[in-house]
């Protein structure tokens, strides 16, 4: 499976964005997707999640709340929308497959999209 990754920018705190990610290729329609993200200096992190089986969701617990993770699976997108977006959220984000449901782990993914710059200024 490919994945593309769109949608980051600059944008004030307080704002929203909202992140896509297209998967191409063989793409199994019980395929998980996910969201990490990494900030300059740091270790990728784990943000959301969505089975694109049910819409089961799960999040990492600073951005419940603000972020929802949602699949058009008719378009094979998945999308993360961004509310009340603060300086801690800039980071690159990815979105990633095949790694199992429940995870947080990067290392767990298989197939990885291209990175998109979220910049939060305050």
């Amino acid at each position: 499976v490919q994945l593309q990754a769109s949608g980051g920018g600059l944008v004030q705190a307080g704002g929203s964005l909202r992140l896509s990610c297209v998967a191409s290729g063989r793409t199994p329609s019980n395929y998980p997707i996910s969201w990490f993200r990494q900030a300059p200096g740091k270790e990728r992190e784990f943000v959301a999640a969505i089975s694109r089986v049910g819409g089961s969701t799960y999040y990492e617990d600073s951005v419940k709340g603000r972020f929802t993770i949602s699949t058009n699976n008719a378009k094979n997108t998945v999308y993360l929308q961004m509310n009340s977006l603060k300086p801690e959220d800039t980071a690159d984000y990815y979105c990633a497959a095949g790694g199992p449901w429940g995870s947080r782990a990067p290392a767990d993914f298989r197939s990885w999209g291209q990175g998109t710059q979220v910049t939060v200024s305050s």
